[in-house]
Order: structure tokens, then sequence, then C-alpha cells
């Protein structure tokens, strides 16, 4: 699963775009100094959610949207059409 699925799924199960997951994570003073942990058991205990769509949150909030362009233009499972995530929502999505 690409890391955009990840938060694509994660927005169709909690009905939150990642973009409203990073100004809850901020509000809870999550920022980019936080730990893991915190922010996987706050996400489990109030979404449901397991630890890899977890660790996609967990990017976003304490490494910005940026990724590895590792997987960029590949056809693997792990592939992405961009190394920058959309935080705003998958319908709006122009890389999709």
């Amino acid at each position: 699963m690409s890391f955009q699925s990840y938060l694509d799924s994660i927005e169709a199960k909690t009905g939150l775009t990642p973009r409203q997951f990073l100004d809850l994570a901020r509000e809870r003073g999550f920022d980019e100094t936080a730990k893991a942990t915190p922010i996987l058991d706050w996400l489990k205990q109030d979404y449901d959610l397991g630890r890899g769509h977890g660790m996609a949150l967990v990017h976003v909030i304490t490494k910005g949207p940026q990724i590895s362009s590792k997987h960029v233009g590949t056809t693997g499972t792990h592939a992405d059409a961009s190394d920058m995530l959309w935080l705003d929502g998958a319908a709006t999505n122009p890389n999709r």
C-alpha cells in the first residue's frame, strides 16, 4: 500500500482528512518533536487506527508531507505518485 493510500484509507475510515488530523495533533501538543508511541496511543484510542495507518500519520505530524522519493514513479506495492503527500482529502487530490 502506498503512503498516500494509507492516508486515503484513514480518511475513508474516520471521515477526517490528514490535514484535520494534523490540526488535531497540534491541539493535543504533538509537533515535530513528538515521539511515535503517544501519537499511536491517541490514534488507537480515539480512532481505532492500527500501527501501520498510525505510523503514516506520525510521519505527517512529525516530518510533514514530504516523503522519500524512493518509491515515486515505481510500479511496486509502495509506489507513490509524488514525493509530496496530499493532505486535503482524497476527492481533491490532483494526483489521482
